[in-house]
């Protein structure tokens, strides 16, 4: 049976699975967790770009960074959890593309959090030379590289997969990245594994390195002695954002090694990427504005100081009158 054949009664079945066991209605939590980051986002971004000194620092371009990648994330998993959920057919190439662009934001963030920790690491580990290190300039740079080197991969499979499609105008029932990336993990199996290997293996190897280093450079200076130090509540953060962003990671990694199982149900699949895809890989995204703004003091200056600008303005008109 061609693979196209395949796909497309995969997802008829899979959007029965659906409908017989009313997964729809994790469309209310997805569309809850959702928008409260997308309500902050934007915001905080604003704060960021319209504040000179912190566009100027390269911690705040990468939360820059991260932030506008979820944005992107977030409408794009909206957009597709709402599609499946109304049985709306969608064309083959668009949904490849839905998984390209779903595969490079996701993998994006994840190099951007591990910048965020390898830029924690050069600020503590060389603090007279760390802004000739990692300029803002040098920051655009690198933060372009990232984007370039998270969307190689992904769009050279969508390239691979339509030179191979026979019928250029076919649909799916359902657009899901596990399903794209399943039929395709049969043909490219190696490429996909040491895909996705290489980059947990490096971004885990950095982080683990960068923590390390830190604690061995700062545990002289008395930094961790109280319970609820600057450090501690730091590296107690940023740890709960690395593990909100790596956990869906993990589970779809689980998901691609059940795909081939044929002695695996189908309905147990299909719950196990409804939950991942409408809840775990929105968590990190709904908390991540509120802890950055925790744990960033000036952000959360910024901030007060924009809400307050309008009504200092008012009370001066007042004055003035």
């Amino acid at each position: 049976m061609a693979p196209s054949t395949l796909i497309t009664n995969l997802t008829q079945e899979w959007q029965e699975s659906l409908l017989r066991w009313h997964l729809g209605y994790f469309l209310i939590p997805t569309t809850v967790i959702t928008v409260a980051p997308l309500l902050a986002n934007p915001v905080l971004l604003a704060c960021i770009f319209l504040s000179r000194a912190l566009r100027q620092e390269t911690r705040y371009l990468l939360v820059a960074n991260t932030l506008a990648a979820d944005v992107l994330f977030l409408l794009l998993n909206l957009a597709t959890v709402i599609c499946n959920v109304t049985s709306a057919a969608m064309p083959g190439l668009v949904c490849e593309l839905i998984t390209a662009a779903t595969v490079t934001i996701y993998t994006c963030a994840i190099f951007t959090i591990t910048l965020m920790v390898v830029d924690t690491y050069a600020a503590v580990r060389w603090p007279l030379r760390y802004h000739n290190i990692v300029s803002p300039r040098r920051t655009r740079c690198i933060l372009l590289a990232v984007w370039v080197l998270a969307a190689f991969f992904p769009l050279g499979l969508v390239i691979m997969t339509e030179a191979k499609r026979v019928n250029p105008h076919e649909t799916v029932a359902v657009c899901l990245v596990l399903i794209s990336l399943g039929f395709l993990q049969s043909e490219n199996i190696a490429e996909i594994h040491v895909y996705f290997l290489v980059a947990a293996l490096l971004c885990a190897v950095l982080i683990s390195f960068c923590y390390i280093r830190l604690y061995m450079v700062t545990r002289t200076q008395g930094i961790w002695r109280s319970r609820f130090s600057r450090a501690r509540v730091t590296v107690l953060v940023h740890g709960v954002i690395l593990l909100l962003y790596f956990t869906p990671g993990f589970v779809f990694t689980l998901e691609l090694f059940l795909f081939q199982r044929k002695d695996i149900s189908l309905d147990l699949r299909v719950w196990l990427c409804t939950v991942n895809m409408c809840v775990f890989t929105l968590l990190p995204r709904a908390f991540a504005p509120y802890l950055y703004g925790l744990r960033y003091r000036e952000i959360s200056d910024s901030l007060t100081q924009w809400l307050h600008q309008p009504q200092q303005k008012g009370l001066g008109e007042v004055t003035v009158s």
